[in-house]
């Protein structure tokens, strides 16, 4: 049973490879086809574009032309694969490892599966060939392992990142010289020899210069007035206020000693000590310092707290 088993997997395996083998090509080569006419209109596009000064948009499309034309070579390379594994089908049938002539056909094909959907017929190959070698070989090829044996010029043409400016301009100068249009080239060479800067980095140092430039406006917003005309009170400001509020009695008395000392001094004929001096001469006592000393705390805490309540009905 098993050997009827093998020789009945083994002809399953090949009519079905070849069927789908030959719905590929066929499919491929109307592709081909009917990609050649949209390269033409849009090769002509462009070619209006720039004979009437259009550049940006003539830099625009001739991206999607090097699409066009990366497709149309690469389903040229797979027909051929395609093609060669149909004629060798006997020897996939026979041998159940992947004969080493045939891996790079086999695994171009079912690594360009999945990336060619026009082509539908090659995800039926690519699933016989998972039935056939195993999930390792078909996980190799898509992922393109160091083993996988992919084509180098499928994996370029199927690639999906975006064209140099060097291969941009090419193909503008291609299209230029095949229509017999004189264009002048430089402004489109300056665009793609242009080096931008990196935006990310840029706009941290923008968050970080602005950050800077709010921390002293919003220590000056305390400073500044309120729009509805109310002054802000500030902690040195109340500070101030309550010392003078409670030192007019310090000041009567202080008054009175230097006017008392003055007057002597000045029937003597000698001459006057200054103010500051007697100031410092002037000694209140320990207990008056203190009280003092705890009133002036206690006004300097309330005025920091009305200072605070302030500013944050500024801000």
């Amino acid at each position: 049973m098993s050997l009827l088993n093998q020789l009945f997997s083994r002809g399953v395996f090949g009519a079905k490879c070849k069927t789908c083998l030959s719905l590929a090509i066929s499919r491929i080569k109307l592709l081909q086809n009917k990609r050649d006419l949209q390269l033409k209109n849009m090769r002509k596009e462009i070619a209006q574009f720039l004979q009437a000064g259009q550049e940006p948009i003539a830099r625009i499309r001739v991206e999607h032309v090097i699409r066009e034309q990366n497709i149309w070579a690469a389903y040229e390379i797979l027909e051929l694969f395609c093609e060669f594994v149909l004629a060798r089908v006997p020897i996939l049938e026979s041998q159940k490892e992947c004969p080493p002539e045939l891996r790079e056909a086999v695994a171009s094909i079912i690594f360009a599966a999945p990336r060619c959907s026009d082509v539908p017929d090659l995800l039926q190959i690519k699933n016989l060939f998972f039935t056939k070698y195993g999930k390792e070989f078909v996980i190799a090829a898509t992922e393109l392992r160091p083993d996988s044996s992919v084509n180098r010029a499928i994996i370029e043409k199927l690639s999906v990142s975006a064209p140099s400016g060097e291969i941009r301009l090419k193909v503008l100068k291609e299209i230029a010289q095949e229509y017999n249009i004189e264009w002048d080239s430089s402004a489109t060479e300056a665009e793609f020899s242009k080096k931008y800067e990196d935006l990310l980095a840029g706009s941290k140092q923008v968050c970080v210069e602005a950050a800077v430039s709010q921390a002293p406006s919003k220590q000056a917003s305390f400073k500044s007035s309120p729009s509805n005309g109310a002054k802000t009170i500030l902690p040195t400001d109340v500070n101030q206020a309550s010392q003078n509020q409670q030192s007019p009695s310090h000041v009567s008395k202080s008054t009175l000693l230097i006017s008392s000392e003055i007057e002597p001094s000045a029937k003597n004929g000698t001459a006057a000590t200054p103010v500051s001096e007697i100031k410092t001469e002037t000694i209140s006592r320990p207990s008056d310092v203190l009280e003092r000393a705890r009133a002036a705390i206690a006004s300097a805490e309330r005025a920091t707290a009305a200072a605070r309540a302030a500013a944050e009905l500024v801000m």
